[in-house]
């Protein structure tokens, strides 16, 4: 059961449920926690107003006569509360079991429209933040990577909450924000393929933080380089295949002592069969936690719109990955295609139909049979009335013939149709 309190309310040994206010406020990086004596006295600095504290998962607050009921519908019997007993010195260090970490920290399931709302705002701040920890790496300063942990916890709520919204939205990149939204696009799919691994929730807060990091070393790539048009020769080549071991050392420099975020941030391009850098590791030989980064890297990659060249459809991307003999783990592979769906968000598809369509939600126990918005006939070469299609309803006689791409069909701002 949950109830909201005041932050001068919360003692040692209650459970967080969530700190109120916008995640950039919060002084923690969890949303849920056991509060000890320090996480109270940072609690009360810190001018949050209140919090919501589950009274299920830790200590009850005594409550006066003047407080009002939990429940407005169910009124509080007239009696008086006991004094609050003081908490078990245990309670004060020990952190919480697993099992309640994992109760306390799911977050709602939202729906694609609501949590697209959510992710703009989020990538707004969110960008601001990379963006000058990148500034301070590129002055040659020591990079804080304290100050991402919110960013990180809120990346992996939204992804929980809706696992498209955000990592769809962040695909729409334009030139000059490209290194910082590429940034939080990676740590959004790393924490989404964690969850569809199975990792517990450490693992998937440990891949968030690798993915905002892992292109920490392009700060200190010259700009001539990084936003060149054309092919690069091979003396520039090595300049930006450098980029790996040049944000582990910054980090390490830093002070940053996180292995899993530090391995992913040196090993993101390597590859299953040797042929990567900066290592050249091959197999077992990476990391788990590298082996996810290669894909959540390279489909970004290839789906945004760069400097100098236009991002393939999502669909598109994933079938030319999959094709890349040698380069990615196929098991890890295969989880990431049934996180993001064999026809992602914003896919241009071809009906059985003759119809043009756009994916507009995943089905997930049906990833060939998405939801899609009809607005085109290709037969007729002619816009139709705009309506949406459930693939996997049962009485749905259409289907996907195949995907196609937009600029064959003069389509420039597809998401227009898709997003809210």
């Amino acid at each position: 059961m949950h109830r909201t309190i005041r932050a001068d309310q919360l003692l040692p040994g209650m459970y967080v449920h969530r700190v109120a206010g916008a995640w950039l406020d919060s002084p923690f990086w969890r949303r849920s926690f056991i509060a000890d004596a320090e996480a109270v006295a940072r609690i009360r600095a810190s001018g949050v107003p209140e919090l919501v504290i589950d009274v299920e998962l830790g200590l009850v607050p005594a409550e006066s006569a003047s407080s009002p009921p939990a429940d407005p519908a169910c009124p509080r019997k007239d009696v008086t509360a006991p004094p609050a007993s003081p908490p078990d010195p245990s309670l004060l260090t020990a952190p919480a079991p697993a099992a309640l970490r994992a109760a306390g920290t799911a977050s709602p399931a939202t729906s694609f429209e609501t949590e697209v709302r959510n992710a703009r705002q989020l990538l707004e701040s969110g960008r601001a933040l990379v963006e000058a920890m990148f500034g301070e790496a590129r002055l040659g300063r020591v990079v804080d990577t304290d100050v991402a942990t919110p960013l990180i916890d809120a990346l992996c709520d939204s992804v929980l909450r809706n696992p498209h919204a955000l990592v769809s939205l962040a695909r729409l990149k334009t030139a000059d924000a490209y290194t910082y939204l590429h940034s939080m696009a990676v740590a959004g799919l790393m924490a989404t393929l964690a969850g569809r691994l199975g990792l517990p929730e450490d693992a998937v807060h440990a891949a968030a933080k690798g993915g905002l990091l892992h292109d920490m070393g392009k700060a200190v790539t010259p700009a001539h380089v990084l936003n060149k048009a054309g092919s690069l020769t091979d003396e520039e080549q090595g300049v930006m295949r450098s980029h790996p071991e040049d944000g582990h050392r910054l980090l390490v420099e830093s002070g940053m002592d996180h292995a899993a975020a530090l391995d992913i941030v040196l090993h993101h391009h390597e590859k299953m069969d040797g042929s990567g850098y900066p290592h050249g590791l091959s197999g077992d030989g990476i990391s788990q936690m590298a082996r996810m980064a290669a894909v959540c890297d390279v489909y970004d990659a290839i789906t945004s719109d760069r400097p100098y060249k236009r991002g393939w459809c999502p669909a598109e991307s994933l079938k030319r990955m999959a094709s890349w003999s040698g380069h990615f783990d196929p098991v890890i592979f295969q989880a990431f295609v049934k996180s993001v769906g064999i026809y992602p968000i914003g896919t241009l598809v071809r009906l059985q139909s003759q119809q043009l369509a756009v994916v507009i939600e995943q089905a997930p126990a049906a990833l060939l049979k998405p939801r899609v918005r009809v607005f085109h006939c290709a037969r007729r070469k002619a816009r139709v009335l705009i309506r949406d299609l459930d693939l996997s309803f049962a009485g749905c006689d259409d289907h996907i013939v195949q995907s196609e791409a937009p600029c064959d069909w003069g389509l420039r701002d597809l998401e227009k149709l898709w997003l809210p």
